[in-house]
């Protein structure tokens, strides 16, 4: 039996179609991966959701309060790390180190969280 002329043609493009949005979201083109910053502050919320979880840390920057918005894996990713939705409270007092945004903004990718008492929270990949 002979298949339609293009036909493998056209299921090479629809594969290939198929896979580029993947390639795009996962890209960390917007954090400087050069860089690190450490911050210490409080727990605003912890956000266990689908694509990426997030932390809004409170960080005194001044005598002033700042949000940063940091950016973690998926759920799968972070659970098996050893977190928890019930991992982080809001009023926690935490230290988080992450890849800070190239935009200079507030924001970040957590690379690793230590506790008030010291103790690493998570596994570090």
């Amino acid at each position: 039996m002979r298949l339609p002329r293009g036909f493998t043609s056209l299921c090479l493009v629809a594969a290939l179609m198929q896979a580029q949005p993947a390639v795009a979201h996962h890209s960390p083109v917007m954090f400087d991966q050069s860089k690190t910053v450490t911050l210490t502050g409080t727990v605003r919320l912890f956000q266990w959701t689908n694509p990426h979880c997030y932390i809004q840390l409170m960080v005194e920057d001044g005598g002033k309060q700042v949000e940063w918005n940091l950016e973690m894996g998926a759920p799968v990713y972070l659970f098996n790390r050893g977190l928890r939705p019930s991992t982080l409270k809001a009023g926690d007092r935490v230290t988080i180190t992450a890849n800070p945004l190239r935009s200079g903004a507030n924001g970040g990718l957590v690379l690793n969280i230590v506790g008030a008492d010291g103790k690493p929270i998570g596994r570090v990949s």
